[in-house]
């Protein structure tokens, strides 16, 4: 389960950014082809930030789609499975132009 371990990440860099100001909410972007699972990261993020300055500040994860676009043909889709084939003209030369995501997009923070 390497969500705890990406979890411990987050808390730290939130920690670092924050110093002792509460935090209700960190906002993450998280892409398909990352394959960490939301719900188990969201549940990691609790176990993580028990008993620390932290504790109470909700995870919410936005989850992007991975599209890709064809070298050959030019047609961009979302994938619905893992596979890096072009649904316009069956083309393998594909760029992935979305789903690759992980990053810290905001935190909301309490009133003091």
């Amino acid at each position: 389960m390497h969500e705890l371990s990406i979890c411990r990440s987050i808390a730290g860099i939130v920690a670092k950014h924050v110093g002792d100001r509460p935090v209700r909410t960190v906002n993450v972007r998280v892409g398909h082809l990352r394959q960490i699972v939301p719900d188990t990261l969201v549940y990691c993020w609790s176990l993580v930030v028990q008993d620390t300055p932290l504790d109470g500040a909700e995870l919410q994860v936005e989850s992007i789609p991975a599209r890709i676009r064809c070298d050959e043909c030019d047609h961009t889709e979302t994938l619905s499975a893992p596979v890096l084939r072009c649904g316009g003209c069956g083309g393998t030369r594909v760029t992935i132009v979305a789903g690759e995501e992980f990053l810290i997009t905001s935190l909301e923070l309490a009133e003091a």
